[in-house]
């Protein structure tokens, strides 16, 4: 059994990762944008991360996806990992840390 200190450590790791990638559309990372709702660590390195997008249409979904599969399986201590993309609750601007907000200037 792995220790709680140990998942908590990966998913630091991996926040950091998503705080690295970038909307396409808009100049602010994914994780203070609000689209990663959850980061779950489990046993043997599972990861899921359950997280939206902007618009349910958005045309960089896949290059969006692709990335964040790429960079969080890079992440020491991911052995394995599924997206799970959902628009429940749908985004919106309220989900944004108060940086993204000041960088977006819409405080």
């Amino acid at each position: 059994m792995g220790s709680p200190d140990k998942f908590l450590e990966i998913e630091s790791k991996i926040a950091w990762v998503l705080k690295n990638i970038y909307d396409p559309e808009l100049p602010v990372n994914i994780y203070d944008l609000g689209l990663i709702y959850e980061i779950i660590v489990e046993e043997g390195g599972k990861v899921e991360i359950v997280m939206t997008l902007t618009a349910p249409n958005c045309p960089m979904a896949d290059e969006l996806l692709a990335e964040i599969n790429e960079k969080v399986r890079a992440v020491e201590g991911v052995n394995d990992l599924v997206i799970d993309l959902t628009f429940t609750p749908p985004w919106d601007k309220s989900m944004m840390s108060e940086e993204a907000m000041l960088d977006l200037g819409l405080l």
